[in-house]
């Protein structure tokens, strides 16, 4: 009768976060539910602009393909593979998630005619010269982080659970990320970075979203503004295509140096 009560506890408690304990409890539980109904998409691939602005108000412009394979008992993995500017033009970037454990990431140069791995120590570096640093780009991962439930919010017109992360991980560059988490969708809307000396770094927001298959929300542009050096980066994310019939040996070493 005991393990019976204890396990409906914890059904009752992942399917309804209000009903945790503790702060902790209903902040893991609510991003819990957010991992639940995000699974199950197997794979995925989009077209991505980034548009980068520095303090000055120049402007420059990153194409590029992104290709994502779910991947049952860990995280994803994924490849980048830019099409323009010319100098970065045949770069490809590719990424296999953890949850605790770091993650691998590999980048091609084709000025090098090599793939080259990214230093564990490095993660927190900027991806392709954006605001965006190698570790944003890594897919979530619920084991990545512990969590704390602060609020309820509303922004811009929406409801909102306010949570804590706190990376679990290490060499992360942020001590925590403060996210907005729609109460609806259960994605996020806002994400605030916090850099190691716990000073507020990078603000990012999520808008037009889009459901496919029925089910799985993809935000169409993310926004990341740097506060402490005013430079800001767009990602434009559009023509999702599902059900690719992606394999393991599309996101290989060998795969990366293929890349067209």
């Amino acid at each position: 009768m005991k393990l019976k009560s204890l396990i409906c506890g914890v059904l009752l408690m992942a399917a309804f976060p209000a009903l945790a304990q503790t702060d902790e409890e209903k902040g893991y539980a609510i991003q819990a539910e957010a991992n639940r109904r995000d699974n199950g998409y197997i794979d995925s691939m989009h077209d991505a602009v980034m548009t980068l602005k520095n303090a000055q108000g120049e402007v420059s412009t990153r194409e590029f393909v992104v290709k994502t394979l779910e991947v049952a008992d860990d995280g994803d993995k994924e490849m980048g593979i830019f099409h323009s500017p010319a100098d970065v033009k045949g770069t490809a970037v590719l990424t296999f998630s953890h949850g605790t454990k770091p993650d691998d990431q590999w980048i091609y140069l084709p000025s090098l005619k090599r793939v080259k791995r990214v230093a564990t120590v490095n993660k927190s570096g900027p991806f392709v010269g954006s605001e965006f640093a190698f570790e944003d780009i890594s897919s979530w991962e619920l084991d990545k982080y512990r969590y704390r439930y602060l609020r309820d919010e509303e922004i811009d017109g929406n409801d909102c659970f306010v949570v804590e992360n706190y990376p679990v991980y290490e060499y992360s560059g942020y001590t925590k990320q403060i996210e907005w988490l729609d109460k609806k969708m259960y994605q996020p809307r806002k994400i605030e970075f916090y850099d190691r000396k716990g000073a507020l770094l990078k603000t990012l927001t999520f808008s037009d979203y889009n459901q496919y298959l029925d089910r799985y929300w993809r935000a169409g542009k993310l926004q990341m503004d740097n506060v402490q050096n005013g430079k800001s980066t767009e990602l434009l994310r559009k023509n999702y295509r599902f059900k690719n019939n992606f394999s393991d040996r599309d996101f290989t070493e060998n795969a990366l140096k293929n890349v067209r």
